[in-house]
C-alpha cells in the first residue's frame, strides 16, 4: 500500500502509465483521462476517509456479452467480453468489522457491518446487500474477511447493459480476496460469489455470465452446463485486425423496476425444462422439445416455448461464433451477431418492456443501426435487454457515420467505442 500523497506522486510522474496502457489501451490521450482519473479518486477518498490513510487500488471492468443472450441462467453457453470502462476504487485497510464504501454519484455510503451475514430484507436492491452477500460468499468458502473503507469511480454505465452491478461486486470480492485471502479464490470463484451475493442478498435472480466475464477478462466463452463448475476458454480476438470497431450505444433506458421482466424470461424457460422433469433447459433434449411443442405450449403459453427456442439456438450460436473467430472467418461472425439479435427480439423478446410500450430505446437503436450498417457490419440488442445498451461492430470506414446516427437520437457521447480488455478484477500495481 501507499501514503495517498506518495500514490499521488507517484501517478503524476508517470509511474502507473505501464499499468494504465494495460488495462485501458496505450494512447497517450486514455493514459492522461487515467492519471486524472485515478488522482480525482484519490483526492475523494481523502475527502471522505482521511489524508493519513495507506491505499491500494482496484480495478474491474465492465463486459459485454456477444453471444448466449439469456443462456446463462438455464446452464447454457456464452461468449462474452471484458471491455476498456471499469469501476475502480481507492481502497485502505481499517482496524473493525466494518466496511464503509462511498460510490461516486451516490449521496449515502454504504456502511455495513460485516460482523453480522444475516440477510437483511430491508437492504434488498442495494448496494450495501452486495457488500454484505459478497462478505457472507466468502466466510463460505472458508475464507477471511475484515473491514475496509473505500471510494469508487465508475464509468461503467448504470443500468445499460455493460453489469455495472456485476462489475460492483466483484470488485468487492477482488477487495476482500486481495487485502485479507492473498487472492486465493480464483477469478471463476469471485464471479460464483458475486452471483450468490446478487441472488440471494440482493434478490435478483441472474445467472453467472456477467460476474464471470468481468472477473477473468479478455474474450472468453463459458459453458454452464456444470454451474459449480463452468468452463471458461480465453478467445483471441482483435478486432483491429478487421478493420472494425466495437461500439456501445446507451439508449438513456434503465434497468431499474425491470427485475420482474429479467425474472420472467428465467421463470418460463425453467417452466418448459420442468415440462420435461428438468430443472434448466440445458438438461432438455432439444430434439424433444421439439417433438412436444404443442403440449408444452398447452402447459406454460406461446412465450415460454418461443424462449426456449431461442435457448437452444443461441447457445448453438454462442460456439459458432467462438468457431468463427478462432478460424478468421468474420464475415460469419457478423452474420452470427445479426441472427442471435433477431432472436433475442423476435423470440426472447427482451427488446422492450410490455409494461413500458411508449419507450423502446433499444429497439429504436437497433433500427438506426440496421440502417446504417446493413450488408457491411453487425448489430443486436446485449445484455438483459428491455433497456439500456446495443451492441454494433463498425467497419472503419462507416464509424463516423455511425457514431453520428445513434448520437442525433440519443444524445451527444452516448456511443461508446471500446476495446476488449485483457485483465478482469486486479489491484493496480505499477508492475501490473
Amino acid at each position: 500500500m501507499l501514503k495517498i500523497n506518495e500514490a499521488i506522486s507517484l501517478i503524476e510522474q508517470g509511474k502507473f502509465d505501464t499499468a494504465f496502457g494495460h488495462l485501458y489501451t496505450n494512447h497517450s490521450n486514455i493514459i492522461e483521462k487515467q492519471r486524472r482519473r485515478y488522482m480525482e479518486a484519490i483526492n475523494q477518498f481523502a475527502a471522505f476517509f482521511g489524508t493519513e490513510r495507506e491505499i491500494t487500488f482496484f480495478s474491474t471492468p465492465g463486459r459485454t456479452e456477444i453471444g448466449g443472450n439469456h443462456t446463462d441462467h438455464n446452464h447454457g453457453i456464452v461468449m462474452a467480453a471484458a471491455v476498456s470502462l471499469d469501476i475502480i476504487g481507492v481502497v485502505s485497510l481499517n482496524s473493525d468489522t466494518t466496511v464503509r464504501v462511498k460510490s461516486e454519484g451516490f449521496d449515502n455510503m454504504d456502511v455495513v457491518d460485516i460482523s453480522d451475514l444475516s440477510i437483511h430484507e430491508n437492504e434488498k436492491g442495494r448496494s450495501s446487500a452486495l457488500v454484505r452477500g459478497v462478505a457472507a460468499g466468502i466466510v463460505q468458502r472458508g475464507g477471511k474477511i475484515g473491514g475496509f473503507d473505500a471510494y469508487t469511480t465508475s464509468d461503467v454505465l448504470r443500468g445499460s447493459g455493460l453489469s455495472s452491478s456485476a462489475a460492483f461486486e466483484v470488485e468487492i470480492g477482488a477487495v476482500f480476496n486481495g487485502l485479507y485471502n492473498n487472492n486465493k479464490f480464483s477469478p471463476v470463484e469471485i464471479a460464483q460469489i458475486s452471483q450468490y451475493a446478487e441472488n440471494v442478498y440482493f434478490g435478483k435472480p441472474s445467472g453467472l455470465m456477467d460476474q464471470t466475464a468481468c472477473s477473468c477478462g479478455s474474450a472468453i466463452t463459458i459453458d454452464f452446463k456444470n454451474p459449480e463448475n463452468p468452463i471458461v476458454e480465453n478467445v483471441s480476438f482483435d478486432l483491429e485486425q478487421y478493420g472494425f470497431n466495437l461500439c456501445i450505444t446507451d439508449t438513456k433506458g434503465s434497468h431499474a423496476d425491470l427485475t420482474e421482466e429479467y425474472g420472467a424470461i428465467r421463470f418460463e424457460m425453467e417452466e418448459v425444462a420442468a415440462f420435461f422433469g428438468k430443472k434448466v433447459l440445458r438438461e432438455v433434449d432439444e430434439t424433444a422439445f421439439f417433438a412436444n411443442i404443442a403440449q408444452v405450449r398447452t402447459q406454460t403459453g406461446d412465450r415460454a416455448v418461443l424462449r426456449a427456442i431461442h435457448f437452444f439456438a443461441d447457445c448453438n450460436r454462442a460456439v459458432e461464433l467462438c468457431n468463427a473467430v478462432r478460424e478468421n472467418r468474420f464475415e460469419d461472425f457478423l452474420k452470427l451477431i445479426i441472427e442471435g439479435g433477431h432472436s433475442s427480439f423476435e423470440y426472447n423478446q427482451n427488446a422492450y418492456a410490455v409494461k413500458k410500450p411508449t419507450e423502446q430505446g433499444v429497439a429504436l437503436g437497433v433500427a438506426v443501426s440496421q440502417k446504417v450498417l446493413n450488408g457491411k457490419g453487425a448489430w443486436r440488442l446485449q445484455g438483459g435487454g428491455f433497456a439500456g445498451t446495443i451492441q454494433a461492430f463498425v467497419p472503419n470506414s462507416a464509424l463516423e457515420e455511425y457514431i453520428a446516427a445513434v448520437e442525433s437520437v440519443f444524445g451527444a457521447n452516448s456511443c461508446y467505442v471500446l476495446s476488449v480488455r485483457n485483465y478482469g478484477a486486479v489491484e493496480v500495481t505499477q508492475s501490473l
